[in-house]
């Protein structure tokens, strides 16, 4: 038998061992026939009860389970034009496959695991990987861990996507000198989510990178629940392990039965030669793993009443204005967004009917809908489908197994309450209200929004809390597939306090995502400018909300803050001057012409990853050979020095000319560039609040 299992295209092939006497572990990877050869690791890491770990830890890595898998087969195929490997290990009773599955021209892959039963003892998992693998050079070292980064973000209301780079060895992996011990360490990095927020502190996606070996690696947990990713250390080298929920971090278990099966949620790895090289990659893998929808492309810009403006108090008299005037600056969608079924103007506890207020539109909703329509624009709605407050008729109407219970009682958080999708009256009823939205009024466009967080779960139903919140998350998707399947031009953004649920399975499945509920325009720019860390760029929604006292550059920061991913637009433009509504039709003019170009770009940071407090934030996006060149937003925050130097190394030894995309009715920022470093200087003026987009175009005719 072979000792190797090799699986890929010449961008990216994996080679696996495979041994009588050992688990399959990843052994190398090859980038464009480049070999780095790894510290193997069981490519699956099954915990149960009856076998535990060894030694003692608490990682998802050393099960027994995992260390005694031997191989069995595997089989290649490819579906959907996806290349798939499905690897089938044994130990007793319990087989475990593991399938990866890659698309051509792309160095990612995704990883799932599967758990069978076919002894006659249950089997009781607590923690199953998606993905298993080393990710230092297989020859000996001093130090496998010398000169690796991590780098990796946290998240909260209203302060998201903020990213750190970190060395690896240090305060969290110190050298301890396993190797005179003989057994391998017992903790690591562990970073977890443990409710239905699952990016509402921590984030699934993070990184590993070595500039000197020119080694990078990248991983995102797809799952919109709990999960759990950790950086580890053997005696002989690191690895990586990602799975969903776990006993340990989210009171997950599962009892399989003779025959019963368990699969694990997906896992994206995404491999290259430096930080944005990988960066690149898994940008390239999110693409191409999303739902077809014709606004994948389209990128309508959304105006929507929300941040700034109504705040959750729309009126047919508000809103009337706000139509006319959204429509003169080019906006294609207009979202009503909370409170439009409100009648007492408290509407927080009591949602879940979804039915129009008659107060807030005496001529009925209809006549909102019918102006937004005939100024030439897509009505839509704000929807928080899956909470049911706790003053809502619906509480009484609907069974007691249609929400999510902790030992028979509802789980109550914030005056809500949270639908159990399992349930197929749940299901029905959001399927019942979407489908009447969307008949009565034409709805093309929702916001889906999620305010609430009910923790790890429900024991009704389940083998644990965290195998019910894990079944109903999995429902959830599935009602969205169903939703979508009945409505495929429906476009629905994503939303959650912001971006608290921002994980790819949403992504994959939603046309945009906000990217926070930040109200101070100032502190907005770090957040859209980390976005493209976590989403791919056309679908990062970060409000551009000018408002009427705002100077025209300070509206200008504002427009800027959207401009290199999905526009959405707020403020209110019926109250500006002349003057302040021609700059923000100009940027939705900019913003229509920037969508041909998102959508194929990858972003890089030309002054290295925001930080929350810099004066200086930078957002680039490089487009393909051959195309527009390089796009880059710039913005100056109080404090910053009047001028900044941004890095293009891609763009060393040509000669460069810089363009202002926006705002051409202000006085353009003067800029040199220096080709012999790739490095371009940017002179801001006076005005301590100010933001440009600028162009990039090398005049290298092979670019």
């Amino acid at each position: 038998m072979s000792d190797k299992i090799t699986w890929g295209h010449r961008g990216f092939q994996l080679a696996f061992s495979r041994s009588p006497d050992a688990p399959v572990g990843l052994v190398s990877v090859s980038r464009d026939g480049v070999v780095t050869h790894v510290h193997s690791m069981p490519v699956a890491e099954v915990l149960t009860a009856a076998d535990g770990r060894s030694p003692a830890s608490d990682r998802l890595a050393h099960t027994v389970v995992g260390s005694r898998l031997r191989y069995v087969e595997h089989v290649e195929g490819e579906t959907d034009g996806a290349s798939w490997l499905t690897v089938t290990q044994k130990d007793g009773g319990i087989v475990v496959s593991t399938t990866l599955e890659q698309r051509a021209g792309i160095a990612a892959m995704r990883a799932r695991t599967e758990v069978r039963n076919d002894g006659d003892d249950v089997v009781v998992l607590r923690s199953v990987t998606s993905w298993s693998g080393g990710f230092t050079s297989s020859e000996p070292a001093v130090d496998a861990l010398a000169g690796w980064e991590r780098v990796s973000g946290s998240n909260d209301w209203l302060g998201e996507g903020r990213w750190v780079r970190s060395v690896l060895r240090g305060h969290d992996l110190p050298d301890l000198a396993e190797h005179l011990t003989g057994h391998n360490p017992r903790s690591g990095i562990e970073v977890t989510s443990d409710g239905t927020w699952s990016t509402g502190k921590h984030l699934p996606t993070a990184f590993l990178v070595n500039d000197e070996q020119e080694l990078a690696w990248a991983w995102q947990v797809e799952h919109n629940g709990p999960w759990r990713w950790e950086i580890g250390e053997d005696t002989t080298g690191g690895y990586i392990a990602a799975s969903g929920p776990t006993e340990t971090d989210s009171g997950w278990t599962r009892v399989l039965g003779r025959g019963e099966r368990f699969e694990s949620v997906p896992v994206v790895v995404a491999f290259g030669t430096a930080f944005e090289g990988v960066v690149a990659e898994l940008t390239e893998f999110r693409r191409s793993a999303r739902r077809p929808h014709p606004d994948n492309a389209a990128m309508r810009v959304v105006f929507n009443d929300y941040m700034n403006t109504l705040d959750g108090d729309p009126t047919t008299e508000k809103l009337l204005p706000l139509i006319e005037a959204a429509a003169s600056i080019g906006a294609e969608i207009f979202c009503i967004d909370a409170g439009w079924y409100d009648e007492t103007g408290d509407w927080w506890d009591s949602v879940g009917e979804w039915k129009p207020s008659t107060t807030r539109f005496p001529n009925g909703l209809g006549e909102v809908i019918d102006a937004i329509r005939a100024a030439g624009m897509a009505p839509g709605l704000w929807l928080e489908p899956e909470v049911v407050g706790v003053r809502s008729p619906l509480v009484g109407e609907l069974p007691l197994e249609a929400f999510l219970l902790r030992h028979g009682q509802r789980i109550r958080e914030h005056d809500r309450y949270h639908l159990d999708l399992r349930h197929p009256a749940a299901v029905s009823h959001l399927d019942a209200v979407v489908d009447r939205l969307v008949a009565d009024f034409g709805v093309e466009f929702f916001k889906f929004d999620y305010n609430i967080d009910p923790g790890v779960g429900t024991d009704h139903d389940s083998d644990s809390l965290g195998d019910g919140l894990l079944q109903h998350n999995r429902a959830h998707l599935g009602w969205l597939d169903g939703l979508l399947d009945r409505h495929p031009g429906l476009v629905i953004e994503n939303c959650s306090s912001g971006a608290m649920r921002a994980d790819s399975a949403m992504l994959s499945r939603l046309a945009m995502q906000s990217t926070s509920d930040q109200q101070d325009f100032v502190k907005f720019p770090p957040i859209a400018a980390a976005a493209p860390l976590s989403m791919t760029p056309e679908q990062a929604a970060s409000w551009a909300y000018p408002q009427p006292e705002m100077s025209q550059e300070e509206a200008s920061f504002a427009l800027v803050t959207g401009l290199l991913g999905r526009y959405y637009v707020s403020g209110y433009i019926n109250r500006m001057s002349g003057e302040s509504r021609a700059l923000t039709a100009e940027a939705v003019e900019a913003a229509k012409t920037l969508r041909a170009e998102i959508p194929t770009a990858t972003p890089s940071w030309p002054l290295g990853l925001p930080g929350w407090s810099d004066a200086w934030v930078a957002l680039a996006l490089r487009g393909p050979a051959g195309g527009a060149g390089d796009l880059v937003s710039l913005w100056r925050r109080p404090g910053a020095e009047p001028a900044v130097q941004l890095s293009f190394p891609h763009l060393i030894g040509h000669d460069v000319t810089v363009s202002t995309v926006f705002p051409t009715r202000l006085e353009p920022w003067p800029t040199a560039w220096d080709k012999a470093t790739g490095t371009l200087s940017v002179f801001s003026g006076d005005h301590p609040i100010a933001a440009r987009t600028l162009r990039l175009r090398s005049l290298d005719p092979n670019d």
